[in-house]
Order: structure tokens, then sequence, then C-alpha cells
């Protein structure tokens, strides 16, 4: 029955229900474990600067493992590194939900950052590589869909847990969904479909030097982000920081090019359509995340909303994204990208100028047409982009591409709320108030709020500019649709 299905037309939906599955788990994991931490908290006794390592400690683990785990897969296979990745996730969910201590929590998410590492890259390369080239766009649109549901479900799902079960529910109720995917996969998944790279001599081998290389760079460049704004940009330790990222950089950027099976092949950048592909997605990411980072600020307390409320807000936007991304991705297999990514980035323009003219008085009716404006571009945008970039690279480099375009997304996330947040700070600061979200968050003197929202409109009118720039990217055309040119089927020759 199973090697009937595999031959089946029908195997690709089946493929891709086993990904989404694990999918699915993984978003509404995250979503959960956020609105677990202050019950966290109360548990240890330790304040949520502290706790939110939880969480930071699983984005670095994933973030720094990417790209590893991604050439990985393109070496090995996709199915393994997916399955073995699935295992352990649901290994360090069982050891985070039976933590005695906040130290073991904190290592458990890391082991499971380590296992989401695996699956993030690969599960979007299997599902393209399962889709021929004509629906790759479809397909990624409907794990879109899958990720939309996922953020919808994840806080609302985590509120209901921690309050009738206590935190540790969290980590416990994804484990039968991820297991149920292991066992999808195993059952359904044909690795024999994939695409290997050929591992005799030098050009298949797995590069070590790089991926100590992109993981010290990557880790170096995160941290330095995250608390340039807490520490100070001039400070001694972020300007150290600052020169160690660069070091690595550079040192892994000359390592790249002279390794004959490198990480990262560097020289993909060469094509058109890769290069402007993952410029657009990084200013795009790092032009809208800062925007569900900080309206929820705005939203509390500055007009007053209780989190359950300004939860609330935010659902519309997530079901447009879930609707349109696979409406969007089924379109531009048949006409294109190009109008898809350009027509998204133009909704998310006109979101962030309605953001930027919000006031302490605003009606919270202005608030939700801008993100669900946001939104709606963003599920427009993205499954093209993806599956533009995908289509400059041949099929057996698909893990470590999409992995890396995981990452693009990680970094263009962590980069908006810095870049953001130091605005806003830094406006604060010049209107005489203390230059820190903690005292808006407490409420604070009397005018924070103000000087809050005029930092909030600056930071958005910047990240409109992000945008425009993407924009102005995306507006370049190299390839028609449908066509399988030298560059979108290039395979680049050995060193």
């Amino acid at each position: 029955m199973i090697s009937a299905l595999t031959q089946s037309t029908s195997y690709r939906w089946w493929a891709f229900g086993a990904i989404a599955i694990g999918t699915f788990a993984s978003v509404v994991d995250h979503g959960s474990v956020i609105i677990a931490l202050p019950s966290v908290a109360r548990e240890f006794e330790t304040d949520i600067p502290t706790v939110q390592w939880v969480v930071i400690g699983f984005a670095l683990t994933i973030s720094a493992l990417l790209l590893p785990m991604g050439r990985l897969a393109d070496l090995i296979g996709l199915k393994k590194i997916y399955i073995l990745g699935s295992l352990v996730f649901i290994l360090g969910a069982v050891l985070a939900g039976f933590s005695p201590n906040l130290t073991t929590l904190i290592l458990s998410r890391i082991l499971q950052g380590a296992g989401a590492a695996m699956t993030q890259g690969t599960g979007m390369a299997i599902v393209a590589a399962t889709f021929p080239t004509n629906e790759r766009g479809k397909a990624i649109g409907a794990t879109m869909t899958t990720v939309g549901v996922g953020a919808i479900a994840g806080p609302a799902l985590g509120g209901l847990l921690v309050d009738a079960l206590g935190w540790r529910s969290v980590f416990f109720v994804n484990i039968p969904m991820v297991a149920l995917g292991v066992i999808m996969g195993l059952a359904i998944l044909d690795g024999s479909k994939e695409s290997k790279l050929d591992r005799s001599g030098p050009a298949g081998a797995f590069d070590w030097g790089g991926a100590a290389l992109s993981t010290g760079t990557l880790l170096l460049l995160l941290i330095t982000i995250t608390n340039g704004h807490r520490t100070g940009w001039t400070s001694p330790a972020i300007v150290a920081s600052w020169v160690g990222f660069l070091g690595f950089l550079i040192t892994f950027i000359w390592w790249e090019l002279r390794n004959p099976s490198p990480m990262l092949d560097l020289r993909f950048f060469r094509l058109p359509t890769f290069s402007f592909g993952v410029a657009s997605a990084f200013l795009t990411f790092t032009g809208t995340s800062a925007v569900m980072f900080l309206t929820p600020f705005y939203l509390q307390r500055v007009l007053g909303y209780g989190p359950r409320e300004a939860g609330l807000v935010v659902v519309p936007g997530a079901v447009c994204m879930a609707l349109v991304g696979v409406i969007s991705g089924r379109l531009s297999d048949r006409y294109g990208w190009r109008m898809f990514t350009m027509g998204g980035l133009g909704l998310i323009v006109c979101a962030l100028f309605i953001l930027s003219r919000l006031t302490v008085t605003s009606s919270i009716f202005l608030v939700i047409p801008g993100l669900i404006l946001q939104s709606t571009g963003m599920g427009i945008f993205y499954s093209p982009n993806i599956s533009s970039v995908l289509s400059a690279v041949t099929r057996e480099k698909y893990g470590v591409v999409s992995a890396f375009m995981n990452l693009i997304r990680n970094a263009g996330n962590v980069t908006s709320v810095a870049i953001a947040t130091a605005i806003v700070t830094a406006t604060m600061a010049t209107m005489g108030f203390e230059p820190s979200l903690d005292a808006v968050q407490t409420g604070g003197a009397a005018g924070v709020a103000s000087a809050f929202t005029s930092g909030l409109r600056i930071a958005y009118l910047t990240m409109m500019g992000l945008l425009a720039l993407a924009l102005a990217i995306s507006a370049f055309k190299f390839q028609p649709a449908g066509q399988n040119t030298t560059e979108a089927k290039l395979e680049l020759e050995p060193r």
C-alpha cells in the first residue's frame, strides 16, 4: 500500500501532510511557550529577563545550526535529518516538561532548538522537492497556511493549558503531534525520490570548518544585536562583539570560497534571482517583525487594553495571512513571482504608513486595518519569494538553501526588533524619559506613553523605508515564469 502511495499522483500531498503536522506543532510550541513564561518565572522565583532565555536559547540554537543541518541533509538525505530532528525535538520537550529547575529547562530548550534546526529547513525542502516545479509556489503557500494557523492556535492553546494544567503542559501537548508526524514521515516519505549530493571525493565532504565559523558568526551577530540597546551600542562589550562578528564573517567568506565542499556555496550570489530574492526577504522581515513586537506595548500600555484583547487584535491578520498564502502561491506558479512579491510589499508599505499615524488617542480600528494589511501583504509576498530563490538552484541544494532562507528570516526578525527598539528608546531619551521599554511596561512617569508613541511612529516610518527598498529590488525581473532558463537549473561547476 505504501509503495503504491509513493507512486501515486497524490503522493506529494501525503508527503506535505506528514511535514505539515510537524510544522504546525513547532509553531504552536513557540507561541504557547511564550504565554507560559510568567508562570515559569513564578515557579522558579526569577524575573522575566532571566526566564526569557527559555525562548532566546531556543532561537539562538536554531539560527546557529540551520546552515550545518541544511547542508548535512543535502549530503545524507532530507528525510533522515527531518526524522532525527523530530525525535530530538520530542526528547527536548519531555526533558523540558519534567525540568526541576530553570537551568535544566533552558538546556532542554536548547536541545529542542537543535531538533527544530534539523526540521525547519529540511521540511520546506522536502515539500519543495516533492512537488513539480510548476506547483512549487502552491506547496510553499500551503506550508505558510499551516504556519499561520499554528500562529493563531499557539497563544490561545498555551493560555488554556497554563490556566487548566500548568506551564509544564505546553511542552507535553505537542509530543503526540510530532510523534504522529514521525510515524507518517517514516511510512510515507520516499527517500529515494531525493536528489542527494554525491559524497565521493572532497566535493561531497561535510564542511566542519564552515559549520564552526557559520555558528560563531551567527551567534556573535544575534547576541550583539539582542543586547546592543540594553548595554549601549558604543559600550566596550558591544564594540568587541562587532569586531568579533566581522572577524568571523570575513574568515567564513574566505574559507567558503576556497573549500571544495562549502557549507554555503557563495557563488549562488552571482545569480540575480537568488541574490535579489534573498535581499528582498531580509529587508522584508527586518521591516515587519518589529510591528508584532511593539504593537502589543502600544495596545496595552498606551490604549489600555488587556493581554487577551491585545492578543485578539492580531487574529484577523493571521487568518488573512493563512488564507492568502496558498492562493498567492498557486497564482505565482501560473503568472510568475514579480507581481505578487511587489503587490505584497506594496500592501505592507501602506500598512506601515497607517500604523505610523498612531497617536496616544488613536482608535483600535486604525490599528486593526494596519495589522490586517501587513499580514495580508506578507502572505502574498512570502511564497513567491521563496519559490523564486529555489528556482535558481538545483534540487540537491534545496536543503541548505531552504535552511539559509529560514536563517534570513530569523536574522531579519532579530534585526528588526533591535533597530525599532533602539529608535523608540532613543526618542524617549531625547524627550527626557528613561530610554527603556521597561518604563513603558511599568507605566512610568506621566508623558512616557506619548514619548513611546512618538518613537513608535519614527520606527514604523523607518521600517516603511526598508520595505520601499525591498519593493524596488523586487521590481527587477530576471526570468519569465514557467521557463527552465539556464539560471533556473544552474549547476555551478566544480571548483
